[in-house]
């Protein structure tokens, strides 16, 4: 099958299959490493995603497409990354507007919040043990714990991950 259709099968199903940028991390993990990309270049990718401003999933899509495929593959993976949300969004806005006041759709709502909580821990679990192998030592330690109080005192996502990263440069000799 040509890689453009490859690309615009994996993100249409990415897409569909997932809800939100954060979620689809992980079933992205499982489509592309491997097959477009390396396990090395995803994380740089889930890491430069996270820096910049704006959609995760959109920029995933396009670095995916890009390193497959050049310039026609991030904008195939684009075009398929944005198409179900999209069409998706028309339909249950329409629906949501019918039903808005029903009790069962904030009880839906509040139910989705652990499952993707726990797909955000397998994903971010994953990166961090295919970063350091099976060995934790001190400096993974120190830099995630520090990493996470930053974090926790408000200090914005893409600030931590660009301090890690200029940290990672100096302690991972």
């Amino acid at each position: 099958m040509n890689i453009l259709y490859q690309l615009f099968w994996v993100f249409l199903k990415v897409n569909l299959l997932s809800t939100s940028g954060a979620a689809s991390t992980g079933l992205l993990y499982n489509e592309a490493v491997g097959r477009f990309l390396t396990n090395d270049q995803f994380v740089q990718a889930v890491g430069l995603a996270t820096l910049l401003p704006g959609s995760d999933a959109l920029q995933l899509a396009m670095f995916v497409g890009y390193t497959a495929a050049g310039i026609p593959g991030g904008l195939v993976s684009l075009f398929a990354a944005v198409l179900p949300p999209t069409v998706l969004m028309f339909a249950l806005v329409s629906a949501l507007h019918r039903i808005q006041r029903e009790a069962w759709v904030s009880r839906f709502v509040e139910g989705l919040t652990p499952a993707v909580a726990v797909l955000i821990f397998t994903v971010a679990w994953k990166v961090l043990k295919s970063g350091v192998g099976n060995e934790f030592d001190w400096r993974v330690i120190a830099l995630g714990g520090a990493s996470l109080i930053a974090y926790l005192v408000d200090v914005p996502a893409p600030l931590v991950i660009l301090a890690g990263g200029l940290i990672g440069t100096f302690i991972f000799k």
